[in-house]
């Protein structure tokens, strides 16, 4: 947000708003192609296409910071499969939102960013809030554009939504001066792009499939590791087909979590060490050789690697494939399962020994976290808590069962959410959602404000967890939820403390050696009240599952403040049971 030059304001005052001026063709072109939410934080370069979206009808949310806009939108893109737009202005308005775009672009979601900018005609003169922002664009976004011509925004505006949607989903940065946005456009001089066609969806190559095939039917302990592709794919219904058809263990990752549902016989989630390093064949669907799997040394070094994906410059990176498959996960799925064709069954029954390996470690895996579940111990442990928010999302006790379907979970925090992530039972296709890879804080307010945008009737149970740590980076936009009557819960797992860093400082430094890992024991349920909602406070572990309950069924944003164990994660090496 900004003040606004004396001079920009005399030129709204003056301009006609009911000319067709630059601003309301960005809108009118967004609305072209189904914009009808987008995540803001005002500034007087912007106001020309505020007043277009008035006239068309797409609906502003505001935002206390850039940084939610971004991320609002960035969470908009995954739960529509579509673009998400942030619309911020120039200069703070766009630094603030890198992160977001940074965190975007790591997760491979299409936001469209529109970034307002000095007039053209000042550029390098010293005008308000003048920077160069293309460059700071171009390392985190797949394109990044200034449009200096007024007559070109609709074909600029279109060129943004083709790209961020096109192959590999991405962010993408367009810069737009305030004199475009102001100025007057002759309709014959208009430049008005046609309709885009839908993007074509690729298939591998048969013969390629017909190698893994090959490969597939000789491997004695094959496991799917399913990726964020295969949800932006929409490719559960033919993941689900293969599986079953196939007999082949399936993990997940990323957005791929909840392809699957948890209750699935092939799917193993707690058994991941013993999969990859005892599988033999592991078929990589839609997901980077990253980290999450040691850069592809987490599998069995001489386990066969097949990689599937439609970002070519993921194949083969970090670990040599044997075999490398570019297309759409649904298409080259089907493919699979077409090619091995009456082979299924026998391939079948000779994993059944595989797969009873493998749900005898997830059981005993399972069995070793059921006494921190059961636990009525105070202060609460982590995973006291997401068996009970489980449990209060429709699952059965102690994580079994599935969430019910309206249930949406953001994980956005440390400790708390990355024990919740082993034992909350998802059901379907984002039902959670958390940063991605680039692990940022701060996604759980602006990712419900997201989900919340789209469900105006309140049919989805939108649930934020989150760390008291990450709760400070956007928490102030449960004011907003509170201000567009968005109800969503947020339960807070509070140690006092940024509880993920300070345990393994701890145990590598001792108690004494870990400064700036502590935080005050703040009452966020009393933050949310502040706001105009509901706040809850748990400390005694019988209070837990009914509170939760009953927040999660209160119409308005509610705030569950859990008081909660700041050694667990240290002393109990519960959160390294697994890998």
């Amino acid at each position: 947000m900004c003040a606004i030059d004396p001079e920009l304001l005399a030129k709204l005052a003056s301009a006609s708003m009911g000319a067709n001026i630059g601003g309301h063709l960005v809108a009118e072109e967004l609305y072209r192609h189904g914009v009808r939410d987008i995540f803001t934080l005002c500034g007087g370069h912007i106001a020309p296409i505020y007043d277009g979206c008035l006239r068309y009808g797409i609906r502003l949310i505001d935002t206390r910071h850039e940084q939610a806009a971004a991320h609002a939108g960035d969470g908009y893109a995954r739960m529509t499969r579509g673009p998400g737009v942030a619309l911020v202005t120039a200069g703070p308005g766009v630094t603030d939102a890198v992160t977001g775009i940074a965190n975007a672009f790591q997760a491979q979601s299409p936001l469209v960013v529109l970034g307002g900018a000095a007039e053209v005609r000042s550029v390098g003169r010293g005008a308000l809030q003048e920077m160069e922002q293309i460059p700071l664009m171009r390392s985190i976004t797949k394109w990044c554009a200034t449009v200096n011509d007024p007559k070109r925004l609709r074909e600029y505006i279109q060129t943004a939504i083709r790209i961020a949607t096109g192959g590999v989903p991405g962010p993408v940065f367009l810069e737009l001066p305030f004199d475009v946005l102001m100025a007057q456009v002759d309709d014959i001089e208009l430049i008005v792009p046609p309709p885009l066609p839908k993007w074509p969806r690729t298939q591998a190559d048969p013969a390629q499939v017909d190698q893994l095939v090959e490969l597939l039917l000789r491997a004695e302990r094959p496991m799917i590791f399913a990726g964020s592709q295969v949800f932006w794919d929409s490719a559960s219904a033919e993941l689900q087909r293969l599986t079953e058809s196939l007999g082949i263990p399936v993990m997940m990752n990323g957005m791929g979590r909840g392809v699957l549902p948890a209750d699935h016989p092939n799917v193993y989630s707690l058994a991941r060490k013993r999969a990859l390093r005892g599988t033999d064949l592991v078929l990589i669907l839609g997901t980077p050789l990253d980290f999450r799997v040691g850069f592809g040394a987490g599998f069995h070094p001489s386990a066969k690697i097949i990689q599937i994906d439609r970002d070519y410059t993921q194949l083969g990176k970090n670990r040599a494939t044997d075999l490398a498959l570019a297309g759409h996960s649904g298409l080259v799925l089907q493919q699979i399962t077409d090619a091995v064709g009456n082979k299924a069954q026998a391939l079948r029954d000779r994993l059944s020994g595989w797969r009873s390996e493998l749900r005898d470690d997830e059981t005993k895996q399972y069995q070793r976290l059921v006494p921190y579940m059961q636990s009525t111990t105070q202060p609460i442990n982590h995973y006291q808590l997401a068996a009970a928010l489980g449990e209060a999302l429709g699952a059965g006790p102690l994580g079994t069962g599935r969430l019910h379907d309206n249930a949406i979970i953001i994980g956005d925090g440390g400790d708390v959410v990355a024990m919740a992530a082993k034992v909350l039972p998802l059901g379907g296709p984002g039902q959670w959602l958390d940063p991605g890879p680039l692990g940022c804080l701060g996604v759980g307010a602006p990712f419900a404000l997201a989900a919340k945008a789209l469900d105006p009737t309140h049919q989805k149970r939108v649930v934020v967890l989150s760390g008291d740590g990450s709760f400070g980076l956007n928490g102030f936009d449960f004011e907003t939820c509170v201000r567009f009557g968005m109800h969503v819960t947020v339960v807070v797992g509070n140690d006092a403390a940024w509880g993920q860093i300070r345990g393994p400082q701890v145990m590598l430094f001792g108690e004494e050696r870990s400064p700036a890992t502590k935080l005050a024991p703040t009452r966020y349920d009393k933050v949310i009240e502040a706001f105009g909602g509901v706040g809850f406070h748990v400390e005694d572990p019988a209070e837990l599952l009914p509170t939760l309950r009953k927040a999660i069924e209160t119409p308005a944003v509610t705030c569950v403040d859990v008081t909660l164990d700041p050694a667990f994660s240290v002393t109990s090496g519960a959160a390294r049971l697994t890998v």
